[in-house]
C-alpha cells in the first residue's frame, strides 16, 4: 500500500524493493582518523569477550562442575541473547540518540565482562547475558554510525575494515586466554576478563563524542521514525542472507576439526585446519573491497560467495582428502558473504533510521537461524552417526544463500513507512 507524503497521518510514501528513489543527500564529512579508530574500537568489542570461552570451556567445566549440556548453553546463549535484543535497539535509538546509546552499551559490556568474571555459576551465566546484550546494540548501531558519518564512496571500505578488525581481535582472544588463565592468579576467571580493556578503551574515545550528540540515525535528528520493514522482501533476503551466513560460519566453528576428525585426519591437525580456515576468511575479508570498489549492483559477488561455501561443504562430503581446498573454499565464501552481510545493512537502507531499523532485522533473525543451526545439525549426526546429511544440508542451504545474496545484492533500498514524531505524540 502506498499513501501520500502529504498523508495526515503523517507516512511517508513507499514502494517496497524498488530501484532507489532519489532522496535527499544527507551530507557526511570527509572519513577523518578519529572517527575511523572509534568505529575500529567499537568492532574490536563485537567479539572479544566472546570467543574465549570456547577455549576455555574445559577449565571451566572442571572447576565448576558444569555439564557438557550447560556448557554447550553458556556457548549457545550470546546468540539467542542477540536475536533477542536486536529488533529494540532501532527504538532505543530513537528515544536516546545514537551515541548516546552506543556509549551507555559500551559502559554496560564493561560491567557484564567483570560479572562474568566472578567465582560463582550465577554470576558466569548472568555476566553472559548482560554483555552479549551490550554487544547486540553495537552489533546493530554500528552499521548506522558508517551510515551516518562516512561518505558514501568509503562505506564498503569502512564495513571490511571493521569485519577485519573484529575477526582479528575475535582470533587473538581465542589465542590468548588459554596461556592468561596459566599466567595470572585468577585462571580462567581473569582471562575471561580481560576484554574489559578492550572496552574500557573503546569507552574512553566515545565519551568525549557525548557533547553535543544529538540522535544520529534516529528519529529525533529529523523528526521520523522508521519500523522494523517487516513487510519488505528486500528486508528478508538481507535477513535470510545474514543469518545463512552465520549458519554456516558458526556451523565451521563448532563442528569442522569433529568433521575432520571423523574422516581421519588428527584432532591437533583438525585445529589447525579451522585456524587456516579463519585466516583465509579474514584475509578475503581485507581484500574484498579492492574487488568490488565502486560496485553498487553486488548480486553476483554475493552469489559467488555463497557457491563458494556450497564448494567447500560439498569438496568435505565428496572429496575429504582434499580438507585443504575444502577450508580454502569455506573460507573465501565466508570472508565474502560476512563483509556483504554487514555492509547490505547500510547499503540497501535509504537513510539512517532505516540503517537501524534493518540492521535490527536482519541481526535479530540472522542470530537465531544461527544459534539454531550448530545445534540441529549437532543433532542430525547424532541421530544418523554421520556427517553425510549435516553436509549435504549444509550444501543446500549455501545455495539458498545464493539466491538469497542475489536479491539482497540488488542496487537498490529497502523502503519503510516513516512514522512523523509530532503526530505520534498528538
Amino acid at each position: 500500500m502506498t499513501t501520500s507524503r502529504n498523508s495526515p497521518v503523517g507516512l511517508t510514501a513507499v514502494v517496497q524493493g524498488d530501484p532507489a528513489p532519489t532522496v535527499k543527500p544527507i551530507p557526511t564529512p570527509a572519513l577523518s582518523a578519529g572517527l575511523l579508530i572509534a568505529v575500529l574500537l567499537v568492532a574490536a568489542n563485537l567479539r572479544a569477550t566472546l570467543t574465549g570461552v570456547g577455549t576455555l570451556l574445559p577449565a571451566i567445566e572442571q572447576d565448576t562442575g558444569l555439564s557438557a549440556s550447560a556448557g554447550g548453553v553458556l556457548s549457545t546463549l550470546p546468540l539467542l541473547v542477540f536475536a533477542a535484543t536486536s529488533p529494540f535497539v532501532g527504538r532505543a535509538s530513537h528515544r536516546f540518540g545514537t551515541t548516546r546509546l552506543l556509549v551507555a552499551s559500551l559502559a554496560v559490556l564493561s560491567a557484564g565482562t567483570v560479572v562474568r568474571s566472578l567465582p560463582s555459576i550465577a554470576c558466569l551465566f548472568a555476566g553472559t547475558v548482560i554483555l552479549s546484550g551490550a554487544i547486540a546494540v553495537g552489533n546493530v548501531l554500528l552499521p548506522t554510525v558508517i551510515r551516518t558519518h562516512v561518505p558514501g564512496s568509503k562505506v564498503h571500505t569502512v564495513s571490511a575494515l571493521y569485519v577485519t578488525v573484529m575477526g582479528l581481535v575475535a582470533a587473538l582472544s581465542s589465542g590468548i586466554s588459554v596461556p592468561l588463565a596459566g599466567a595470572l592468579p585468577g585462571t580462567w576467571h581473569s582471562a575471561l576478563a580481560w576484554g574489559v580493556v578492550v572496552a574500557l578503551a573503546a569507552l574512553a574515545v566515545w565519551l568525549p563524542r557525548l557533547r553535543g550528540a544529538r540522535a544520529e540515525g534516529g528519529a529525533q535528528s529529523d523528526g521520523t521514525h522508521a519500523p522494523t520493514p517487516w513487510r519488505s522482501w528486500l528486508a528478508w533476503q538481507v535477513s535470510f542472507f545474514m543469518g545463512l551466513q552465520s549458519l554456516a560460519f558458526y556451523t565451521a566453528v563448532a563442528w569442522l576439526p569433529s568433521i575432520l576428525s571423523k574422516q581421519g585426519m588428527s584432532t591437533t591437525t583438525a585445529g589447525w585446519m579451522l585456524f587456516y580456515y579463519q585466516l583465509v576468511a579474514l584475509i578475503t575479508s581485507m581484500l574484498l573491497p579492492l574487488i568490488t570498489r565502486g560496485r553498487h549492483d553486488q548480486r553476483f559477488v554475493a552469489a559467488a560467495g555463497s557457491l563458494l561455501v556450497a564448494g567447500g561443504f560439498a569438496i568435505l562430503l565428496l572429496l575429504p582428502s582434499l580438507a585443504v581446498a575444502a577450508c580454502t573454499l569455506l573460507g573465501l565464501g565466508a570472508g565474502v558473504c560476512l563483509v556483504l552481510a554487514l555492509s547490505f545493512q547500510s547499503h540497501r537502507a535509504s537513510g539512517p533510521s532505516e540503517t537501524t531499523a534493518l540492521a535490527g532485522m536482519a541481526q535479530s533473525i540472522g542470530y537465531l537461524v544461527a544459534a539454531a543451526g550448530p545445534l540441529l545439525l549437532g543433532i542430525l549426526h547424532d541421530t544418523t552417526n554421520s556427517w553425510t546429511g549435516a553436509l549435504i544440508l549444509l550444501i543446500a542451504l549455501s545455495l539458498v544463500m545464493a539466491a538469497a545474496g542475489y536479491g539482497a545484492g540488488r542496487d537498490r533500498h529497502v523502503h519503510v513507512s516513516t512514522v512523523a514524531r509530532h503526530h505520534r505524540r498528538q
